[in-house]
């Protein structure tokens, strides 16, 4: 039997294997990295819609000139059905009216960097996986590993057998195999799900329906429709293929007790703007099903052993996260060996934030869908289900208390500095729980104007930052699970309030700060982000918010349609 030694082996092609290969390399062209695939390229798999994050991390690796090469549909945003109206309304990155009209293949630039790709993943995942081995990856397909040998008082994976009979060795193990887990099943890892949501995912593929939208050059919405039993979603892939699907719980899926390809069908006769698409469209007629449930890995690395992409959790798809989690992961994966080697930080220090990190936005992902489906007034047939997700959170649905309760240190998880959770910052998300409750939504900050920093019981901790290859340090500061890290726009409002806690001299320096670093155009921009960062840290504590009847309040409102969340046009 055949012995080979590698530095790296990953386990599984995908876009989590294939991101951490061509990073790897990128950066470190020396080290000798293996990929496992156990199908043949080009495959179906479902998990086709992306978000903005991604597209920085395919120019990183090199390939985003690849991928839009594919001309695959340009994502502008949504349009949801969802809420207790049965109005249509769009979530756009970018408002579609200053969407331009630019000719394709474009470069990363400009507007490009605002939107996302909806993928063939067949397309996708191949260019991918063929890019890391242009990068000198060694790349073999229909290669599955059969065993592991493990030594697990060391916490050590030892080698890998493949179906070819051959043994491997190496110096890292990943898993980046998907649900299936290769590595976390024979360690023994525990998963959790840290949610009531349950569901089936059922979907085929369709030729020739039309888009529901085209905008621009390329440009179009996916389509998420709300149904009394479940959702379903509509994605092109192409000019000529679209990816639908139905999702619903799986205790509903067990009282039908009816084949899926049955229950598939009347789910899309029951939707008339989805009929309406696929009125002169014709389906696959190979009807697939998987288990959608979101969970979480208790462990994400060991001694020599990562878990990155799916293996490691999964998020309900409502929000469109998955393939951003499998990015991101998978390039902090690369990082964190790439600064193992380099030896210039604590060895524990790295695992340990590789493995929060990904915790962190999975949970809060996991937590947004929660809010999502409890605040969903048309699922009639299923509102023991939502209560209960409501009741588990402690979740009263008002916009004020939803906003509370997702804030809790999620905003600081996605992109450090910003706030963000799955592409919506804090006034796109006011704007969508004012719609699911039908209700004003206010905010912490509006109607005070003395602002006063507040660490009382905060430990400063050095946080990564991910960037060129290398991985830097930042200061950040932790109270319980919420974390403040000292970048971005929220160093920039510490810096402010360690000066002053009047809001007329903060808004004056940041506007003073803000104008040093961006345009003329942009600088209104960055100041409205930068209050929305306000705004958070007076949700978690960080800041402290009173009144002085004799100076002016700061006076914010959300509106109920804006350039980015309005009714569908």
């Amino acid at each position: 039997m055949s012995n080979k030694n590698y530095d790296v082996a990953i386990i599984g092609g995908g876009p989590a294997g294939s991101t951490t290969g061509t990073l790897l390399k990128k950066y470190n062209p020396n080290l000798q990295v293996l990929i496992l695939e156990k199908a043949k390229f080009p495959r179906d798999h479902v998990g086709e819609s992306q978000l903005p994050q991604i597209s920085a991390i395919l120019e990183e690796m090199g390939c985003w000139d690849k991928v839009e090469a594919a001309n695959f549909p340009i994502k502008i945003g949504a349009t949801y059905r969802w809420g207790k109206t049965s109005q249509l309304w769009d979530f756009d990155f970018l408002a579609a009216t200053e969407f331009q009209n630019e000719p394709r293949p474009a470069k990363y630039k400009g507007q490009r960097k605002q939107t996302a790709f909806q993928v063939d993943r067949s397309v996708y995942d191949t260019i991918l996986l063929d890019h890391a081995q242009e990068l000198g990856c060694e790349v073999r397909q229909e290669t599955a590993v059969t065993k592991v040998d493990v030594d697990i008082e060391a916490d050590q994976i030892k080698n890998l057998h493949l179906s070819n009979g051959e043994q491997i060795t190496a110096r890292y193990y990943i898993d980046a195999s998907g649900h299936i887990g290769v590595l976390r099943r024979v360690l023994g890892v525990e998963t959790t799900i840290p949610t009531r949501l349950q569901n089936i995912a059922i979907w085929d593929y369709w030729t020739n329906a039309e888009w529901a939208d085209e905008i621009g050059v390329g440009g179009t919405r996916v389509q998420v429709m709300s149904l009394a039993h479940g959702w379903i979603w509509f994605i092109p892939l192409g000019p000529t293929r679209t990816s639908i699907g139905f999702i619903c719980p799986a205790e509903h899926y067990k009282k039908l007790k009816k084949p899926p390809e049955d229950i598939y069908q009347e789910a899309l006769k029951s939707e008339p703007r989805i009929s309406e698409l696929i009125a002169n469209a014709t389906s696959r007629g190979k009807i697939e099903t998987t288990k959608d449930w979101s969970f979480l890995s208790e462990k994400l690395v060991g001694e020599n052993w990562f878990l990155a992409g799916e293996s490691a959790g999964f998020a309900d798809p409502i929000l469109a996260a998955g393939m951003t989690l499998t990015h991101v992961s998978a390039k902090e994966a690369a990082y964190t060996i790439l600064e193992l080697e380099q030896q210039k930080h604590d060895a524990t220090w790295l695992k340990h934030h590789y493995e929060d990190n990904q915790k962190r936005r999975i949970k809060q992902h996991i937590r947004f869908a929660d809010y999502w489906y409890a605040a969903n007034g048309q699922f009639s047939d299923l509102q023991k289900h939502c209560r209960d997700i409501a009741k588990d959170a402690g979740l009263k649905l008002t916009p004020e208390e939803a906003f509370r309760w997702l804030s809790q240190g999620g905003f600081t998880n996605d992109i450090l500095g910003q706030a963000v959770i799955g592409g919506f910052d804090p006034t796109s998300m006011k704007q969508v729980m004012q719609r699911f409750a039908q209700k004003d939504s206010s905010w912490e900050i509006s109607g005070y104007n003395i602002f006063k920093l507040n660490l009382e019981g905060a430990k400063q901790e050095d946080l990564p930052v991910y960037n060129n290859g290398r991985i830097e340090k930042i200061k950040s500061y932790v109270k319980d699970e919420q974390r403040l890290p000292l970048t971005g726009f929220y160093a920039a409002l510490v810096k402010i309030l360690e000066r002053t806690s009047d809001i007329q001299q903060i808004s004056a320096l940041l506007k003073k700060s803000l104008t040093s670093q961006y345009s003329p155009q942009h600088t209104q921009v960055a100041f409205n982000h930068a209050l929305q960062c306000l705004e958070v840290m007076v949700s978690e504590g960080w800041v402290t918010a009173k009144i002085d009847k004799k100076k002016p309040k700061l006076q914010l409102s959300t509106p109920t349609e804006g350039a980015l969340i309005h009714a569908h046009s």
